[in-house]
């Protein structure tokens, strides 16, 4: 049974306020356009889990084109569920360069998680750095989050240096949170707040 909890202050996000919207194609910096995952990425999808580097990081993988689309059908329900959003970081729409997601919505106290990651070919061309500058000037200015939170192994130098260098602050580790393939990791836990966002 789900009992409901009074609050004293009013949500951050009104409820409903996003779902009552299509969910939104962004520009980044540089050109990469964000915009929600569509069926024909499947193949993209599925053979950037098979990338080296991308399964260091991503221990949940689909299996199939097919799984790659019930991802996508599971994404666009998460934004009708005011829950996340989920965005192919492409080359003008069309080829797919990474991905970017704003997660685990907590709209009553205005925070949630981003995750990403950017395909071999467009790794060091800040693709990364522009989606996710484009995604919370988004979250925080447009929609109003108050914190973005943002964690990664302690091994990955690289989203660590997209992370600091985005103005996402360090602040601590968190010890043995996650596991990898190669057993537990440590991660660093950095946040952006609306009152610090550049």
């Amino acid at each position: 049974m789900t009992v409901a909890r009074a609050l004293s202050t009013p949500p951050v996000i009104a409820a409903g306020s996003l779902a009552a919207a299509p969910q939104p194609v962004l520009t980044a910096a540089g050109g990469p356009v964000l915009r929600p995952w569509a069926d024909g990425d499947a193949p993209a999808f599925l053979a950037a889990y098979r990338d080296d580097e991308i399964r260091r990081w991503h221990t949940r993988r689909p299996l199939s084109e097919a799984q790659a689309r019930e991802w996508f059908a599971a994404y666009r329900q998460e934004w009708q569920r005011e829950k996340g959003g989920h965005w192919a970081v492409t080359r003008d729409g069309g080829e797919v360069l990474g991905r970017i997601a704003l997660k685990g919505w907590n709209v009553e106290d205005g925070v949630a998680e981003v995750a990403y990651w950017v395909v071999p070919g467009a790794r060091r061309t800040g693709v990364a750095s522009g989606a996710l500058a484009a995604l919370t000037a988004w979250a925080l200015h447009e929609i109003r989050f108050h914190r973005l939170e943002l964690d990664h192994s302690t091994r990955n130098a690289a989203s660590c240096g997209v992370a600091t260098g985005s103005g996402y602050v360090l602040e601590g580790t968190k010890r043995s949170a996650a596991v990898h393939d190669d057993g537990r990791h440590d991660m660093h836990l950095h946040a952006c707040v609306l009152s610090r966002v550049r």
